[in-house]
């Protein structure tokens, strides 16, 4: 489209020079003033009306061109699905089950964080047997439980059979849980 556009706009200065060098040999072979015999209009003048009608010929034929380009692509249709009825289908046939069954071996780090504290190196050089580091959480709050580094949910410490547990009071909402990520 712009090869078009350059072959026609040398083709036209080309033609402007031609139509440039016969007036001036016109004129020339004329009375040898500055008026030709087209109605008093310089060399100059008319050499500039030439070019102007070119350019706006050359104009006229882009814009046309630009609509019927816009015309034809904006004449295809789409034939969208259904995606309910899809939907349904999957349902139906445990394609869903399948597709979670495809991310049931994906490994995730799991963690029950008490609390947390900043120590400068100094302090944590100085810790030994029985030291008491203060945690950012009051006694009796609940313990969170990270994913991956990422808040899911919150519960209390239990023990059972000697070993600690967390038994889960309240589950994160997805909605809660992708603001987190932002």
């Amino acid at each position: 489209m712009a090869s078009e556009k350059d072959n026609n706009s040398t083709d036209q200065d080309e033609l402007a020079k031609e139509w440039e060098n016969a007036l001036a040999e016109q004129e020339g072979e004329s009375s040898g003033t500055d008026q030709s015999s087209t109605g008093g209009q310089s060399q100059d003048d008319l050499a500039e009306e030439w070019a102007k009608a070119l350019a706006n010929e050359e104009e006229q034929k882009i814009s046309s061109e630009k609509e019927s380009n816009k015309a034809s692509a904006g004449a295809q249709d789409f034939d969208f699905k259904d995606i309910s009825q899809e939907k349904q289908q999957k349902k139906d046939s445990g394609a869903d089950k399948r597709d979670l069954e495809f991310i049931m071996d994906i490994p995730l780090n799991v963690a029950a964080e008490l609390g947390r504290s900043k120590l400068l190196i100094n302090d944590l050089l100085q810790l030994g047997q029985g030291s008491v580091i203060e945690l950012d959480k009051l006694a009796g709050e609940p313990l969170e439980i990270l994913v991956n580094g990422k808040l899911v949910a919150r519960g209390e410490a239990v023990v059972i059979n000697e070993k600690f547990g967390v038994r889960l009071t309240d589950i994160i909402s997805p909605m809660e849980r992708v603001k987190q990520l932002g």
